[in-house]
């Protein structure tokens, strides 16, 4: 038996109002679902066979800032097929004003780091060159 894929990752934000238009830009597409279900409100998008939603609770706690030294969340990371795939991530996020710290080379592959709103970390990935 092999371990199964990754059906969807969940964040959470502090204002989906202003959320939802980043990633909306960043992802250069309509999400598949908007919904409140109670205890949260989330907003989704399929990103090929992952899930990417956002979510957002009415009682938030949005007076503790994102730190990944805390147990949780490091980052999150989107597949690229090489460095000449993070150059063409690295100008989008220019022409968005996003911005990032450039493409950073490893011994392990390659990455362009970013945050979004909440200061949540993401990055575009590469296998080593």
């Amino acid at each position: 038996m092999s371990f199964p894929r990754i059906a969807h990752v969940a964040l959470t934000v502090t204002d989906l109002e202003r959320s939802v238009p980043w990633y909306r830009q960043l992802f250069g597409a309509e999400p598949v679902l908007d919904e409140d279900t109670g205890p949260f409100r989330h907003v989704v998008w399929a990103l090929g066979d992952t899930l990417v939603g956002l979510h957002q609770f009415p009682d938030g706690r949005d007076d503790v800032p994102f730190d990944e030294r805390r147990p949780g969340l490091d980052h999150l990371s989107f597949a690229c097929a090489d460095k000449a795939e993070l150059a063409q991530w690295a100008a989008r996020l220019d022409e968005l004003g996003i911005r990032h710290g450039g493409i950073v080379e490893a011994g392990y592959g390659l990455g362009l780091s970013f945050r979004d709103p909440d200061g949540l970390p993401l990055e575009f990935f590469a296998p080593p060159a």
